[in-house]
Parts: structure tokens; C-alpha cells; sequence
């Protein structure tokens, strides 16, 4: 029995749906969602496996025009995923103005790999908008298939796996069968602790901060874990940890429960705020936090 495997990665730009469609493809929470924009900063597989088959997704960050070095770094790893994908899902919205898709449209034309456009969000718009949208779609990219899409709603999702399914070259498997990322426990942890900051706090703060888990101790019936919140400024600090510690208590026992539904055992998780001055700006900085 031939065995099909590839890498189909999932591009667009930022709060298009593209961590939600991870997510449903995979049938795991890999990708940390919000409401803001710029929510993933990393390329993040989900690896679905069946007995002749591997497919690795790629969520990628937003397109987005740089500001800081960190924003260099995250484009670099949406080139890469225009260039080694087996497959390409370019993923926009039935609200997405075209200026803003413009400086990819010539990348999805001349793409080697096949290109499935997905117009997500198809349940907020009626039927007469979304055919003049897939019409203007499929005249810009004539190499790519156009798929209308909820990922939301689950609409179309199982279409998307059945021509990802299709379409995949014959290959032996990349990585072993159980495995479900590439990523560490470590990562998603941080992740995790990430999408609360996301979800508690406004204005800069969000983009402001980087985590790293510094001790991570897994015992029999708890899992023991540390974690340091960086910020770029000392205001930022006081907000971070509110009136008397208010703040960082709140965002920190939501990240505990989610890190228990995430591992299935107790939570023990010390949060602590420091300050990196600027440092979306700085090579040393963005290695040591891992974004490389």
C-alpha cells in the first residue's frame, strides 16, 4: 500500500482564521487564538497521521508589514513556508480589503506547490457577495482552486482535508506516527500563559511581553512549572501586575487552568514580571527567547 506525506503550511494575513483552521484540521488546540491580531509569532506544526498517511500543518504568523526585528524574524518563517510547502492553503476573509493581499498574490501565482485559497468567514456575508468574491479570487491566483470556508462553523473543513488528502505527494512519513507537534511542553505552556496575557490585557501589553519557562518539574500527580513574563518597560511592569498583585493573579489562575485541561494533572505555576528593555529590537534578546 503507497504511502502519502507533506507539509501543508497556511498563510494569510493576521485574524484571518488561520490558527482556527489549525486547530479544527488537527483536532487539538496547537495554535493559541484571539481576537487581536499578531497572536502567533511562530511556525507551529500539527501532524495528523493515518495508516497511509502524514500531513504536517504549518500555522504561520500574519502577514504584516515589519516594525521591529521581531516582525522580521516572523516574516522570514512566512518566505520559508511559501517555499518548502507541498501544499500552500492561503487563507483571507469575505472582509479583507485587496490592497492588503497585493504583495502576495504574484508569490501564490508563481507557487510550485498546489494553492487552495480558502474565503473564510462565509457566514457573516450572503450568498451574491461571496460568488463576486471567489470570481475576483480565481481570475488574481488562475493556478489555485478557491474554496469557500467557516472554520468557525466547521463548514467546508472536512473539503479542505479531503483535497489536502488528494493532493499530497507519495512519501514516506517525516516524523514518527504518534507524535502530534515538534514542538516542547515547554512551548505550549508558554503559549498557554501567552493567550491570557492576549486575553486580560490591552493596548501594547500583549505584544510587549515574551514568557519563558524556566523550570518545568513534572511529578506523579502535579506539574510544577515557573514562568518569567518580559516586558519592554517598567510602567509596563506595574500594569502587568495590577493593584496588589490583582492583575498577574487573575491572568495566572486562568493559565493554570488551562495548563490542567491541556496536561490533565494539577497545576502548580509561579508567574514573575521582568523587564527587557526593548526587546523586540534586539538580536540577543529574540534568540534567547526563541525566536530564531
Amino acid at each position: 500500500m503507497s504511502h502519502k506525506a507533506g507539509f501543508v503550511n497556511i498563510i494569510g494575513s493576521p485574524n484571518v482564521g488561520k490558527s482556527t483552521l489549525m486547530n479544527a484540521l488537527v483536532g487539538e488546540k496547537i495554535s493559541i487564538i484571539t481576537s487581536k491580531a499578531q497572536t502567533t509569532r511562530d511556525r507551529i506544526l500539527g501532524i495528523v497521521n493515518g495508516d497511509d498517511f502524514q500531513i504536517i500543518y504549518s500555522d504561520t504568523p500574519g502577514i504584516i508589514k515589519p516594525a521591529y526585528e521581531l516582525h522580521e524574524r516572523m516574516m522570514k518563517s512566512v518566505s520559508s513556508a511559501f517555499s518548502d510547502a507541498d501544499i500552500i492553503l492561503f487563507m483571507t476573509d469575505v472582509f479583507e480589503k485587496e490592497e492588503n493581499v497585493e504583495s502576495v498574490v504574484e508569490k501564490l501565482q508563481n507557487a510550485t506547490a498546489p494553492v487552495l485559497i480558502l474565503l473564510n468567514k462565509i457566514d457573516l456575508i450572503d450568498e451574491d457577495k461571496l460568488v463576486v468574491l471567489a470570481d475576483r479570487w480565481s481570475k488574481k491566483v488562475k493556478n489555485a482552486m478557491v474554496l469557500p470556508l467557516s472554520a468557525l462553523k466547521n463548514f467546508n473543513v472536512d473539503t479542505v482535508f479531503n483535497y489536502i488528502l488528494k493532493t499530497l505527494p507519495e512519501s514516506p512519513a517525516y516524523y514518527p506516527k504518534d507524535q502530534l507537534t515538534d514542538r516542547p511542553e515547554r512551548f505550549f505552556v508558554s503559549e498557554i500563559i501567552r493567550s491570557k496575557i492576549f486575553q486580560f490585557y490591552k493596548r501594547e501589553i500583549p505584544y510587549s511581553t515574551a514568557v519563558m519557562i524556566t523550570e518545568f518539574q513534572e511529578e506523579e500527580e502535579i506539574i510544577r512549572i515557573r514562568a518569567e513574563i518580559y516586558v519592554e518597560r517598567e510602567s509596563q511592569k506595574g500594569i502587568m501586575i495590577g493593584h496588589r498583585g490583582s492583575a498577574l493573579k487573575k491572568m495566572g489562575t486562568h493559565a493554570r487552568r488551562d495548563l490542567e485541561n491541556f496536561f490533565g494533572k494539577k497545576i502548580y505555576l509561579e508567574t514573575f514580571i521582568k523587564v527587557s528593555k526593548d526587546w523586540r529590537k534586539k538580536d540577543s534578546q529574540l534568540n534567547k527567547f526563541g525566536y530564531n
